[in-house]
């Protein structure tokens, strides 16, 4: 894993992207303290979107929408 400020991402950009092609994560740091703030990896390990555990199921159910449901998170489990 590799860990850059974010002048040095800019200014590497290609070289990044061939780290990240090759199977690094790359690690962008910011700031005077260089807080991390975000990592780039492989698309073919990127996971998307987060699983819910359904609490005192997990294991013993399952919940799946169709395809062409239009509700996002947020207003599903507001209602």
């Amino acid at each position: 894993m590799h860990t850059m400020t974010v002048g040095h991402f800019k200014s590497h950009f290609s070289e990044v992207l061939d780290l990240v092609q090759h199977g690094e994560d790359v690690v962008i740091s910011y700031g005077k303290k260089k807080e991390k703030i975000a990592v780039l990896v492989p698309f073919d390990r990127y996971e998307g979107k987060l699983q819910r555990t359904l609490g005192i199921l997990t294991g013993k159910a399952s919940f799946s929408t169709a395809h062409d449901f239009k509700i996002n998170d947020d207003v599903l489990l507001a209602s």
